[in-house]
């Protein structure tokens, strides 16, 4: 096995419109791998694509198949009418509730384990978003600009959790935000 996954020469168009040309990059195993690029460039056609919900239109990729792939959508893709704490245990079924509860309270997620998500503000769904897919079991973590909507604050707890949770693991992370890059510690930094 490779110490990467190698994307090879993707390209995707919707009509008459390339959204991705040609691309080729590999992605270390084991570590954070940005995606920078304007709005409209195709990061999350990207994604998509490597996550198996798009086919490309030519070039391939190292097969994923095998990897478990864990997922923060730009939408927070959560069960509207679950509770905040089930929607974790989507994932999560295996760990202790005493377990999830405490990492709730680390994002700063109190009293609300057991409201349905359709009470929650925007930023604490996002949240749950993110503690979902970090609860997950996963060998590949896509994350397309997951702290989008946090107030500073929020945001900053919430990447040093997210930090923490990762490492050893491979993560392709998509962001504008240069504070992201910086805390990510993201080993490469691929532009679209």
């Amino acid at each position: 096995m490779n110490d990467f996954i190698s994307v090879e020469h993707i390209s995707k168009c919707y009509g008459q419109k390339q959204v991705l040309h040609d691309l080729s990059f590999r992605i270390p195993y084991g570590r954070v791998t940005a995606i920078t690029a304007p709005s409209g460039a195709g990061k999350t056609t990207l994604l998509r694509i490597l996550l198996g919900l798009e086919a490309a239109d030519s070039g391939s990729f190292t097969e994923l198949e095998h990897l478990k792939k864990s997922a923060v959508f730009q939408e927070d893709r959560l069960c509207e009418n679950l509770t905040a704490l089930a929607n974790v245990q989507l994932v999560a079924a295996n760990k202790e509730r005493a377990t999830l509860l405490h990492a709730m309270e680390q994002l700063q997620l109190f009293d609300c384990a057991d409201k349905p998500v359709r009470e929650l503000s925007g930023g604490m769904k996002r949240r749950i978003a993110i503690l979902r897919a970090l609860s997950a079991e996963y060998d590949l973590l896509i994350l397309d600009e997951p702290f989008r909507g946090l107030d500073d604050a929020t945001k900053t707890i919430v990447m040093e959790y997210t930090k923490e949770k990762c490492k050893g693991k491979t993560v392709l992370f998509v962001t504008h935000d240069k504070t992201e890059l910086s805390a990510m510690n993201a080993v490469q930094k691929i532009s679209l």
